[in-house]
């Protein structure tokens, strides 16, 4: 049985091909992100009080829900979130787990911190619902909804 010219081509074609695949699938990955690096960069948004990741992160229908029943759009969150007059000294979301489902994703976690504003520090430990939507490349949050846990 001899060996072709064009069998030879097509499977050094087809070898060439799956190497780039391999190679540009975890690029592609990466670049779209996945809902578990939306939170953490969420989190540390919050941290920094970055105007600009907010408005990233954010689908411009947003609905910000506090856990004492105020209700936010993305404008008044994010002025809110980026003001002079509290900052986060300590923020950890704990117990994250991440479900998708088709184009959206529903993140819940325990959010623990300590937030110094006015001169004082209290300390914050609240549920937190999350509803992402895939718009284009990345996670936008469209909701989020703060709730009071049982101690």
């Amino acid at each position: 049985m001899g060996i072709s010219r064009r069998s030879i081509v097509t499977t050094a074609l087809g070898a060439v091909l799956l190497a780039a695949t391999r190679v540009v699938r975890p690029a592609l990955a990466e670049s779209e992100g996945t809902p578990v690096d939306a939170v953490e960069a969420f989190r540390k948004a919050m941290m920094a009080r970055d105007y600009n990741a907010f408005d990233a992160l954010c689908a411009a229908q947003l609905s910000y829900g506090h856990s004492g029943g105020k209700i936010q759009t993305k404008e008044e969150f994010i002025l809110a979130a980026t003001a002079e007059d509290s900052r986060w000294k300590t923020l950890e979301f704990a117990n994250v787990r991440n479900t998708v489902a088709g184009p959206n994703a529903i993140s819940r976690f325990t959010l623990n911190g300590e937030i110094e504003s006015d001169g004082k520090v209290g300390s914050v430990s609240i549920g937190v619902l999350m509803v992402w939507q895939k718009q284009g490349d990345a996670w936008k949050l469209l909701a989020r909804q703060g709730f009071k846990t049982e101690k």
